[in-house]
């Protein structure tokens, strides 16, 4: 097709919402704001922060990693029309499309401003993710969420 398509969420911790900071609606829309297309090169990785601000006026900070991934293709096949056989086997040579590549973003969603841990944690899990490391992204994800993080000027 065009190369152009929508978001869409695969994984997502926690799975529930919980009752004071439920999953924000439509996130996959902030994640590629020029929308989800494909390309013909693998682009390096980006990372932006935005600010999402609810009905209750209180900001929830949405950090994006995006990646690329090469996206498998259907490949063309040689068919006989209309239901004749070859007479001969001849080795076919299709043209091959070129490759192309889907952005795939790790999102953060907090209500704490802290765009350098974000960058850090989203590629400690793209880099977990990228090297098929065998370490269970729910536990990376869980031990993640239970670091301390000083407040600035205050006490841990």
């Amino acid at each position: 097709g065009s190369g152009d398509g929508q978001g869409q969420i695969l994984q997502r911790f926690p799975e529930k919402d919980w009752e004071d900071n439920p999953f924000p609606q439509g996130i996959e829309l902030f994640c590629q704001p020029s929308g989800w297309q494909l390309f013909t090169e693998r682009n390096p990785p980006t990372f932006f922060v935005a600010v999402l601000t609810d009905i209750n006026s209180e900001r929830h900070y949405c950090a994006c990693f995006t990646f690329w991934e090469a996206v498998e293709s259907a490949q063309p096949q040689s068919h006989p029309r209309n239901g004749e056989e070859k007479e001969e086997e001849e080795p076919s040579s299709p043209v091959q499309p070129a490759q192309l590549f889907a952005p795939k973003s790790l999102v953060l969603v907090s209500r704490l401003d802290h765009a350098e841990v974000f960058r850090n944690s989203l590629g400690l899990i793209y880099t977990i993710y990228v090297d098929g490391l065998s370490v269970s992204l729910e536990n990376v994800i869980g031990n993640l969420l239970t670091c301390t993080i000083p407040i600035t000027g205050g006490a841990q």
